[in-house]
């Protein structure tokens, strides 16, 4: 981070506006949490679209976001990151406010599902690379703000499938989206709050101007492209299959209580990965964030393994902590490197090439299962995610990125 941008702010970390920002992330995560995968999966499988179905509605809400996040990130760095998240979270308060309209109405057909899901994905893409440019403007301990916003996001992953497990028990799915909804609207309050001043900018670019200078941040650093090429590979093979089987054969082989309690487990585990990262700062940030990634292959071998429903959970427990503390490490890296007037467009190649496989394998979880097992495809996705470790750890300029203080 810039010294001059660094000097303006405030020594302690809960200042008036990161705790807006806190707060506006805290409870729309709570949302997210409630809707993707929980609702969203046991919404799906009672309407009678099974498992192919789950992976359709999670690849609707993923692929928008890698698709149009550059273009949010144009937006972003164009137009201040403040106006368009609080816009990005009108819009998204609409469009779930109608789904669950359509499934308190009656059972929506997967089409409509599918479309609801994606044009909110397009929202996230325009709210992600305005709330990871907004972090380092309030605060300066970069990797502090982040780890406090992990604990809170692994938190909400707690509360939100319980949340929504209490509510699927006694009412129904639109009663979750319409809780889910109404978290997007107090987000935007807590944002229109916000008193930190970022200069719009006065350069007339045009958008493929913009693109292209964002494009050469993103590739002239060997470590961030590296890192997204291999997540690429990642997503296709590890996180978007796991996604999809994981969840429905948690929910299939012993019912949606039990998925509430093992996804509340993996929150649990995202929390102590996210106070780790509190306390650690080690010189090798990625280097060590690789290393803990190693914990999260329990999470897959536990159902694969076909497990009891509690030790199914303390491996999804090891998955949030490996999960969160690399997390904590790469989005710290990337703060604290880029220049924030191009932290928006960088940070939205990052989001692009991270998840643009993931709707791949996340469709392609559901034939595969179908073809050779389930089970041998979760075999194969652990074996993938010890590989991901393997080459973050053998590529130098990943290895040996020294952290910014």
């Amino acid at each position: 981070m810039h010294t001059l941008e660094t000097n303006r702010l405030p020594e302690k970390l809960w200042s008036r506006d990161f705790t807006l920002l806190f707060a506006a992330r805290t409870i729309s995560v709570l949302g997210d949490q409630m809707l993707i995968p929980t609702a969203i999966t046991v919404a799906v499988l009672q309407a009678g679209y099974g498992v192919s179905g789950v992976g359709y509605a999670l690849a609707a809400h993923t692929a928008p976001l890698a698709l149009f996040v550059i273009f949010g990130g144009v937006l972003v760095d164009r137009f201040t990151p403040i106006r368009v998240m609080i816009a990005a979270d009108t819009a998204r308060l609409i469009l779930h406010g109608i789904l669950a309209a359509s499934f308190a109405l009656g059972k929506p057909s997967l089409l409509l599902i599918v479309t609801l899901l994606a044009l909110g994905g397009i929202g996230t893409a325009a709210f992600q690379p305005g709330y990871v440019s907004v972090i380092p403007r309030t605060a300066r301990d970069v990797q502090k703000a982040n780890a406090a916003i992990r604990v809170a996001e692994s938190l909400m992953t707690v509360a939100g499938p319980a949340l929504a497990g209490v509510l699927l028990a006694f009412s129904s799915v639109s009663v979750v989206l319409i809780v889910d909804a109404s978290t997007f609207g107090i987000s935007a309050l807590c944002l229109l709050a916000l008193r930190l001043k970022i200069p719009r900018s006065t350069q007339r670019t045009s958008i493929r101007r913009d693109l292209v200078q964002g494009w050469l941040e993103f590739s002239s650093r060997t470590w961030l492209w590296g890192v997204i090429v291999i997540f690429m590979l990642y997503q296709v093979t590890v996180n978007g299959p796991f996604v999809v089987l994981g969840q429905s054969l948690i929910t299939i082989e012993h019912g949606e209580s039990a998925l509430g309690f093992i996804m509340s487990m993996f929150g649990l585990g995202s929390v102590l990965g996210g106070l780790l990262a509190v306390r650690l700062k080690p010189p090798h940030p990625l280097r060590a964030g690789a290393i803990a990634m190693v914990s999260t292959v329990f999470g897959l071998l536990a159902v694969a393994l076909q497990l009891s429903p509690p030790m199914i959970a303390v491996g999804y427990a090891l998955w949030g902590v490996g999960a969160a503390f690399w997390l904590v490490m790469f989005h710290s890296s990337v703060q604290t490197k880029i220049p924030p007037d191009v932290l928006g467009r960088v940070h939205a190649y990052d989001v692009a090439g991270s998840l643009v496989m993931r709707p791949v394998g996340q469709i392609a979880a559901g034939p595969a299962a179908l073809w050779v097992g389930a089970i041998p495809v979760l075999f194969f996705s652990s074996a993938m995610l010890m590989i991901t470790v393997v080459l973050l750890l053998a590529f130098p300029a990943i290895r040996n990125l020294r952290r910014s203080d």
